[in-house]
């Protein structure tokens, strides 16, 4: 069974790949290159309003997709600009498979996801993406379901994981942490629980979700194969 043996590399492979979908380091040090949204990137800015206010001339930019789009056309805009994101994912993670790291995984965290939600080990990489970005954890998804380590069941189940609470990490700290920094009249802090508590409760509660949808679908398969 040459083919399942786990080596170093393996695991090596397999926290590079933690580390480079988690997003702990992200930002403009050097130390970014190691990072899967910095190196992802954005898309540059285009002028789309241009005003005269006196003297000065004032423009405002937006991203390539424009302002004011919708419809079909505007959803087709949005699609394009989540291929280079889908693409680099399932390129890096074909890269990390060639070394191992989905069999690590696999072997690592099968005893801990298996019991906790259902799903294999394998699904951990996707997991970790997931947390930062939902196209990747969405397309990392499709692409074990396509080479059939997962079944119907344990796509529902992680999709429900996935949906509650999508991309954790990058929405709570681009949105929610502001929060944080609010403070009531008296002086004291308008929210008084910690960032940690917060994230905790949400991922706490993606399992929670992820095994209702367990539930959900032991009842059905039992009804439908009396």
């Amino acid at each position: 069974m040459q083919e399942d043996k786990v080596g170093p590399g393996a695991y090596l492979a397999l926290v590079f790949a933690a580390v480079f979908f988690s997003g702990l380091l992200g930002g403009n040090e050097w130390y970014g290159v190691f990072d899967f949204t910095t190196l992802n990137g954005t898309f540059g800015k285009v002028v789309s309003k241009v005003s005269l206010d006196g003297e000065t001339l004032t423009t405002a930019t937006s991203a390539f997709r424009g302002t004011g789009g919708n419809g079909a056309m505007d959803g087709f805009l949005f699609a394009l600009g989540l291929i280079p994101a889908v693409m680099f994912a399932l390129g890096m993670i074909n890269v990390l498979e060639h070394y191992g790291a989905l069999r690590a995984a696999r072997r690592l965290l099968t005893p801990l996801l298996r019991p906790l939600l259902g799903i294999p080990g394998t699904t951990g990489l996707a997991m970790i993406g997931s947390l930062q970005s939902t196209d990747v954890g969405a397309s990392l998804t499709r692409s074990l379901s396509d080479d059939g380590q997962l079944t119907e069941n344990e796509k529902d189940v992680f999709a429900m994981f996935q949906f509650s609470a999508g991309a954790m990490i990058t929405n709570f700290f681009s949105s929610g942490a502001i929060l944080f920094t609010l403070v009531a009249i008296d002086g004291s802090t308008a929210v008084p629980t910690s960032i940690g508590a917060c994230i905790g409760v949400m991922f706490i509660m993606k399992i929670v979700g992820a095994n209702l949808m367990r539930l959900v679908l032991a009842i059905t398969n039992k009804k439908v194969s009396r």
